[in-house]
């Protein structure tokens, strides 16, 4: 169930970061009401995933996982589409979230 709760906080940042840019700096209402329904469900969530999971190895999965996904909603929606660049680091990202979970013993803790 841990696996599953993290994936749903991620999923509800997603989503909250991308009403974020919606929201125009607060001024939209129904966009700022999802950034802080999101965020509140992404942080609660965490704290769930937290209780069996080592921080470091949980915020290398949030944030990696966070950042891809973050980037294919704004490239849909907002049509902010990463260069090569941008595209090979977060590549180098996601390798090192599964360098973390195959490889290190740190995950079974």
């Amino acid at each position: 169930m841990t696996y599953a709760y993290l994936a749903i906080a991620i999923v509800a940042e997603v989503i909250a970061t991308n009403a974020l840019k919606a929201s125009e700096g607060f001024t939209k209402l129904i966009p700022s009401g999802i950034v802080v329904v999101g965020y509140g469900a992404a942080f609660y969530l965490l704290s769930l995933v937290l209780k069996e999971l080592p921080v470091g190895i949980t915020y290398a999965i949030w944030a990696g996982l966070g950042i891809v996904l973050v980037a294919i909603v704004a490239a849909v929606t907002f049509k902010q589409v990463p260069d090569l660049p941008a595209v090979l680091g977060m590549l180098m990202i996601v390798a090192g979230v599964v360098v973390i979970n195959v490889f290190s013993k740190t995950v079974n803790l």
